[in-house]
C-alpha cells in the first residue's frame, strides 16, 4: 500500500511505468505530516494525513507493518496513539543494528525520544534484551550503558540514576560503555536517549561516506594509481559495500503492539528498499511475536516506571500473521 496525496503518487508511479502493478496499491490521504511539523500539529490537527492513514492500516490488520521516512518525533507519537505500546513500555524507541568485526551491536534509543528519564532508559534496555534475546537465541544478552567514561562516577544526573536502575535490575548489565565501544561489539545492547543517539547514528554515516569519498579521489589522482585501483577494484567493492550506510536503513520502533518501521528522512531509492525489506523480513519471520513473548519471559524489575496513561498496556498484540507480508508506506512529501 502507497499512502499519500494519491495524485503525487500515481504521477510518480507513471514515471516508474507501474501504475498496473498488481502488488501495489494507492490509498489516498488528505494531507502529509512536514518533516517541521510540531508533534501537537501531527497528533492533533492532521488526523487524515498520510502517516496517520497507514498506521490505521495497520492498527485494523489491512497492513502487518507501517514504514516511513517522515518526522520522527510526530512518527513516534501518532504511532503510541495509534497502535498503543506493549506492557510496562511508556515510550517507543527507535533500536537499530549497528555492524561490529563479529556480527552486529543493537542500539538504541536513535532518536524518537531527546528527553529521557532514567527508568526509560531502563526500558529501553529490557526492549534491547528481548530482541536480542528474540533474534539471537541468547539467554543473557549484555547491555551497556552509552556514557562519556566507563566509571560509574561519570555521566549527568539522568545517566548516573540509570546506572543505578540498570545494576539492581536482572538484566546482564556490563557497566557503562563509551562511543568507541559501538563498533567493538563490547556488549550486545547499547541503551542511550534518542539525541544521543542520533548524534552518533549520523557522525557514523558522516564518516563512513567521508572515508569513501576520501579512497575515491585518491585511487583517481593520476594514470597510476587508476590503474592501481582496477587491481584493487575487488576489495574497493567488497570495502563500499560494508560502508554503505544506506544498506543500514531501516529501524524498528520497538515497544509498540504492531510493526513500524522507520526509514532515515534523506534516504534515496535504495536506502528506502532496504527499510522495506527489514519490514517485510520482521513480519515474515514473527519478529514481533518473539520480541513479545521474550519480554514476558525475560522482564526485568522496571522500578520506578510506571504505565502511561492513554492505556498502553490493555492488549496483547496479534499473533496471527498472513502467509505473504503487507506493508503501508507512508508519504513525506
Amino acid at each position: 500500500m502507497l499512502v499519500g496525496i494519491e495524485s503525487a503518487i500515481r504521477a510518480q508511479l507513471k514515471k516508474c511505468k507501474a501504475l498496473d502493478e498488481p502488488a501495489l496499491s494507492v490509498v489516498p490521504a488528505a494531507e502529509v505530516v512536514a518533516m517541521d511539523d510540531p508533534v501537537e500539529v501531527a497528533l492533533r490537527k492532521k488526523k487524515d494525513s498520510s502517516m496517520r492513514v497507514a498506521l490505521n492500516h495497520v492498527k485494523e490488520g489491512e497492513a502487518q507493518a507501517c514504514i516511513s521516512a517522515g518526522n520522527t518525533g510526530a512518527l513516534m507519537a501518532v504511532s503510541r496513539y495509534v497502535l498503543k505500546t506493549l506492557p510496562g513500555i511508556e515510550r517507543p524507541a527507535i533500536a537499530f543494528a549497528l555492524p561490529n568485526p563479529t556480527g552486529y551491536t543493537m542500539m538504541l534509543d536513535l532518536g524518537a525520544n531527546v528527553d529521557c528519564e532514567p527508568q526509560h532508559l531502563l526500558q529501553f534496555a529490557e526492549m534491547g534484551h528481548a530482541l536480542v534475546a528474540a533474534l539471537e537465541g541468547k539467554e543473557r544478552p549484555t547491555i551497556g550503558l552509552l556514557n562519556i567514561g566507563e566509571e560509574v562516577i561519570k555521566g549527568n544526573e539522568t545517566i548516573k540514576r540509570a546506572g543505578e536502575l540498570l545494576r539492581a535490575s536482572t538484566l546482564n548489565f556490563r557497566g557503562n560503555v563509551e562511543g568507541n565501544d559501538i563498533y567493538k561489539g563490547t556488549v550486545d545492547v547499547i541503551v542511550c536517549d534518542g539525541f544521543v543517539g542520533n548524534v552518533a547514528l549520523k557522525t557514523s554515516e558522516g564518516l563512513a561516506q567521508m572515508l569513501a569519498d576520501i579512497i575515491k579521489e585518491e585511487f583517481s589522482r593520476s594514470l597510476l594509481s587508476k590503474l592501481m585501483a582496477l587491481l584493487a577494484l575487488p576489495v574497493l567493492l567488497r570495502f563500499k559495500k560494508r560502508v554503505d550506510h544506506r544498506q543500514y536503513n531501516g529501524a524498528a520502533l520497538l515497544g509498540l503492539r504492531s510493526l513500524v518501521i522507520k526509514s532515515h528522512g534523506s534516504a534515496d531509492a535504495y536506502a528506502f528498499e532496504w527499510a522495506i525489506k527489514r519490514g517485510y523480513d520482521a513480519v515474515k519471520n514473527g519478529v514481533l511475536e518473539r520480541l513479545s513473548r521474550a519480554m514476558a519471559e525475560n522482564a526485568a524489575p522496571l522500578g520506578e516506571s510506571g504505565r502511561d496513561a492513554d492505556g498502553a498496556g490493555q492488549a496483547s498484540p496479534s499473533a496471527g500473521q498472513p502467509a505473504e507480508p503487507s506493508a503501508a508506506l507512508s508519504s513525506k512529501t
